[in-house]
This record gives structure tokens, sequence and C-alpha cells, in this order.
């Protein structure tokens, strides 16, 4: 961990930062006060979690696998690395016995399309399908996107990073490797699987989806009988 700094109080922050808007009562600002300490120490948390995350010790050395990339090269996960020492790589559930993808793993995927190119400043990002590339893309550039790197996987890696469930059908993967060296290793991964509270689905801490974290901040939430479409009739 690095040096510990003595932090305010979230209650103090809160006190000091707090200002009512225009006609809002006392009610309202007393729970919105106490409602931002509580903001303030997920804030630290999550700061806290990634500060662990990055004082993990080196995970295991993936197998070679082989990936096919978009002009029908082998590569490896090696290969993926350009400029940078860390990858971070997505899963997603559009096997070719899907006949269109996951719809969460689109609406994910279409929230970093747009960034991929800042994210890649730091860091490269490549998403993995079981589907050729060429049917990869082509769904890709239906939803207008234009930045991400896609490469087709073997069952192998869906199955030795947990992308199948008992039944065989698909679950997404994201990972982190790093490479030292030379050498590439494991650095974290999503487990989140058999985690979740009654009532949720397993999704990550902190959450990754945007559409997930717009929806926290509403009255409704998320809901209990509303996923992502691929399409919505309703709408031009």
């Amino acid at each position: 961990m690095t040096k510990e700094i003595k932090l305010v109080p979230a209650e103090e922050l809160a006190a000091k930062s707090s200002q009512p808007f225009p006609n809002e009562s006392a009610e309202y600002r007393k729970a919105r006060e106490a409602l931002m300490v509580e903001e303030i120490k997920l804030r630290r948390q999550i700061w806290r979690v990634a500060e662990l995350r990055r004082e993990l010790p080196p995970g295991s050395e993936p197998k070679p696998y082989k990936f096919v990339d978009e002009a029908g090269k082998q590569v490896t996960l090696n290969d993926m690395f350009g400029p940078h020492d860390t990858l971070v790589t997505y899963f997603w559930m559009f096997g070719p016995q899907r006949e269109r993808p996951c719809p969460m793993c689109t609406s994910l995927l279409g929230s970093l399309d747009i960034p991929a190119r800042d994210i890649e400043q730091r860091v490269s990002l490549a998403v993995f399908g079981r589907s050729p590339v060429s049917r990869q893309l082509a769904f890709a550039r239906e939803r207008g996107w234009r930045n991400l790197k896609f490469y087709q996987v073997g069952d192998d890696y869906v199955r030795d990073y947990r992308g199948f469930l008992a039944d065989g059908n698909e679950m997404p993967i994201l990972a982190v490797w790093r490479r030292h060296e030379g050498k590439v290793h494991m650095f974290w991964a999503g487990e989140g699987i058999g985690t979740q509270d009654p009532g949720q689905d397993a999704h990550l801490a902190p959450e990754l989806a945007v559409l997930w974290n717009v929806l926290d901040l509403t009255p409704a939430g998320r809901g209990t009988d509303w996923y992502p479409k691929l399409e919505y009739p309703d709408l031009p």
C-alpha cells in the first residue's frame, strides 16, 4: 500500500460542500447531505480497491492460445500488446450458434468504442469472440463502431477462463494481462459469478457498464424486469 494520508472525515467534507438548490426543502438537503457522506465513502473505497488491485502479485502465465485477427493471421496474446505492457481483453457472447450477440455485451462494447482511442494511449484493448472476425466486424459496423479491435478466439481459452457455463452457454470474460520481460501474466480477471447478493445480477464492483451507472442515478434504478435490447422498434 502507498503511504496512508490522513483524510478529512466524510461527514465534515459533506457539510462543507453541501449547498441547497433553489426552492429546496430542508428535508431534501438533510437527506442529500447524508447521501453525500456515503458517496464520499464509496469513492474512497473504489480508490482503495483499485490500489489493492494494482498490488496483486504476478498471476499465472497463459497457455499459448491462438487467435485470428482481422487479416486472418494467427496471433498470440503477446502480439496484441503493441507498445504497452498492459492488455485489456473482453470476450463477448457472440458465438457461431448465436444469430445475434448478447445485448448487454453489445451495450458495454458500444460504450467503449469511442473512448477506445483514449484508452489505448495507456493500454492496449482487444475484443474476443468465437465467431469469425468478419462476422464480428459486420455487426460492429452495423452499430457504427470504428475503434475496437476484434479477434476470433478458440474454445480452449473460453473454457479455461470460465466463459462457458455448465450447460454450454457463453459468459463474458473481462481480463487484464501484463507483460514483463517478454512474458505475459494474468493481472486480473472478473470473478463475479456466484458472488451476487439476493435479487442482483453478478455485476462487477465497481460497475464497468455505463448503462447501469447512469440508471443507478435515477429514481427507478436498474429495474427488475428490464434488460437492454439490440433494437427498439418504437424508436426512430
